[in-house]
Formats: structure tokens, sequence, C-alpha cells
């Protein structure tokens, strides 16, 4: 079985959807697979507006098809709804070829974060985007159920684990005040860390990881301590360490930092819901 995973999302990117694609193609290899990435790599980038570590590929659609000719894959997969996904989607549907795609980012929520674009008109674009394909892979039954009110049509579910061997509780302490409350993941708007930084706690407040608004909200919450990105083996060290794991983002569509801190034997603060209010609906609870 040969397949071909198209991804904007790629090294030197840290975040959920790189390290859910390695895993799957290490847990894929083991069964006899054989997987090829389509990545950023190799082709000329461009910064993400308003967020410039995230480059984006100057790619067409022929490029990517003589991608597909080069490895004749058994099954296309793609995963992400940038230009390396646009380029792939349009090859795939020019040739008449079957592919996948899988929901990982709000990307509607994002986008309104950052500048005056309608939610619905960017749901519109995705459900376009991944009603081309065979199926939409999800991770989770709410987001199946936020997609299908939606109209996103064929999802598929696309469950996730976490690397036991690294994650797990081991005895270790930082050299902080106690309570450590921890946050991990990407540093951006869309993530809420304000409503962490802001809250009254005992203790220390710890932030790991980098991007766009980090600069702002370390230079505005000095009490915190600022980490910057971690590896893997840093950050089980980390979740060790410290005695509740905070996770304040109202957006994510997973969280694989959720599965990494509860298998460290961390217990979790997070907001009582999996999606944007006006589609699950709220409890009232805060993040702790």
């Amino acid at each position: 079985m040969r397949i071909l995973i198209a991804t904007d999302a790629w090294h030197p990117q840290v975040n959920g959807v790189v390290r859910s694609l390695e895993a799957m193609a290490r847990a894929a290899r083991l069964q006899g697979a054989q997987i090829d990435f389509l990545t950023p790599q190799g082709f000329a980038t461009l910064p993400m507006p308003s967020y410039p570590e995230i480059r984006l590929s100057l790619i067409s659609a022929g490029m990517a098809s003589r991608r597909i000719d080069r490895m004749r894959p058994d099954h296309i997969h793609v995963a992400t709804e940038g230009p390396i996904g646009l380029a792939m989607r349009r090859a795939c549907l020019r040739r008449g070829q079957v592919f996948t795609t899988s929901f990982h980012t709000r990307y509607p929520e994002y986008i309104s974060a950052r500048w005056p674009v309608p939610e619905s008109s960017s749901y519109g674009w995705l459900r376009r985007f991944h009603n081309g394909g065979s199926g939409t892979m999800v991770a989770t039954a709410s987001i199946a159920r936020e997609l299908e009110a939606r109209n996103f049509s064929r999802l598929l579910r696309w469950l996730r684990g976490v690397d036991h061997d690294r994650f797990q509780p081991r005895p270790a302490t930082l050299d902080l005040p106690r309570p450590v409350f921890l946050y991990a993941g990407r540093v951006a708007v869309e993530k809420n860390i304000k409503a962490f930084l802001l809250l009254d706690l005992p203790g220390s407040k710890v932030v790991v990881g980098d991007g766009p608004a980090r600069a702002q909200l370390q230079a505005k919450y000095r009490g915190a301590h600022f980490t910057g990105v971690k590896t893997s083996a840093e950050l089980a060290q980390l979740y060790n360490g410290a005695d509740v794991f905070v996770f304040p983002s109202r957006t994510d569509t997973f969280g694989s930092v959720l599965l990494e801190a509860m298998a460290s034997g961390l217990p979790i603060a997070a907001y009582p819901v999996p999606g944007p209010l006006d589609v699950v609906g709220d409890s009232g609870a805060g993040v702790l």
C-alpha cells in the first residue's frame, strides 16, 4: 500500500498536526505501508500574514500531479487546506483521483480573531474544499456533529493516541514556587492564553511554546515563565514537574497536549466546551 500525504504543516513547525502525521506514518510503516509526504520542503515559500513562522509554499497543481506520477500512490490524503493541500486537491480532481481530507484546525475562528472576516464565509469555503473529497477525517464525535450541522459530508473518525513510553507519570520537580500551572502549545491569540495569565493563582505559571503572541504576552505578564519551544523529551519533563495543565483554548479541534498531560498524570483545567459557544453551548464554567 502506497500512501501520499499532502500537508502544509511540517518541520520546522511544532504543532499537533505535524506530530499526529508523524505518529500515523510510523504506525503505518510498521504495518507495511509506504508513506510519502508532499510538504513545503523543496519549494519556495512566503511568510503567512500575521504568522511569519508559518511558510506558504509556491506550488501548482501541475507540480502536485508530477509527484503523483512519480509515486503512483494507492491513496492520497490531503491533510491541510493551505497551498499544498489546494494544489493536491486540484490535481486529484483534474485526474479523477480519489482522495481524503482531514479537518485539523478551526481556521474560520482563527481568521476572525485577526481580520474582520465572517466565520460563515470561511466555513463555506472549507465546506467546498472538504466535500470535494471522498471523506473528511475528524478527531472527535463533537467535531463531527458540528461539521454535520454546517453541511460537511462523509465525515470519518480518526482517533488519536499518545506515546506512553515518553509521556507517563515520573518523579520530577521544577525549581519554581508551587503549585505549577503549565500551558503548552502555540502562543497565538486564538489559543486564549491571556485568560490563563489573567487568573489570580498561587504558585507559578509556565507557558511552553512559541508564536506571534509570545513577545506581547511575555512583556505584559512578567510574572509568568515563558520557556519557548521544547522537544518532546523536554516537554515530558515539564509535564512531570507541573501540578496542573491549563488549556484555555475554545477553538481547538482536539489538543494532543491534553492526552500527553493526562498520560503524565496531570489534571486538566479547561473550558467545558469542545468548540465555539454558538454551536455547542457553554455551561458557564471558567478555566479553573
